[in-house]
């Protein structure tokens, strides 16, 4: 059975399924954008990943960080970004990081597979002509270090996080193609 939603069907966002429910919350932010994504963190050009920063959670073991456009036509949400296992004295992850699966700089970090099937970061994409999409990036701070292994899809890293999940916060960017 694929963890990949039916095309078109759509999903709630990570931050909204019961494997990561809590009553805890953080904030999120950047110092790449405030609201509109800039074209240098999309496809459409660089696709580096923006720096994102989230306040501190007491008794966070780790965090981990997942990426979603729920406005994508044929799977919803479209993901975009999942990583975690980012070590709990970190409360950034800094702009650029590499599209491997296992990171030595921050040691630790691991990363999974984005909608289209690649490793890492994969920046905003929506089709020419679409409103502007929102790209929700949820953090998560963990109460241990995810038992995943690294290049996973998304749903298997929800299942690890279940029963774990301290707290959580999002920030939403738009881009438009």
């Amino acid at each position: 059975m694929s963890d990949q939603p039916t095309p078109g069907a759509a999903v709630p966002l990570a931050r909204t399924r019961a494997e990561t429910h809590t009553q805890g919350s953080l904030t999120v932010k950047s110092k790449s954008f405030s609201d509109e994504i800039p074209r240098r963190y999309s496809e459409y050009a660089d696709g580096v990943s923006p720096e994102i920063s989230w306040t501190p959670v007491e008794g966070a073991k780790s965090y981990a960080l997942i990426l979603e456009d729920p406005d994508a036509k044929k799977v919803r949400p479209f993901v975009h970004w999942v990583a975690w296992n980012i070590p709990a004295d970190l409360t950034a992850v800094p702009e650029g990081l590499q599209g491997l699966a296992q990171l030595t700089e921050p040691e630790g970090l691991l990363q999974g597979k984005t909608s289209g099937g690649s490793i890492g970061y994969f920046g905003p994409r929506p089709p020419a002509g679409d409103p502007p999409h929102h790209y929700h990036f949820q953090v998560f701070a963990l109460d241990t270090v995810l038992d995943a292994p690294p290049g996973v899809e998304r749903d298997v890293v929800l299942a690890a996080m279940k029963g774990h999940v301290l707290a959580s916060g999002e920030l939403i960017g738009t881009y438009q193609g």
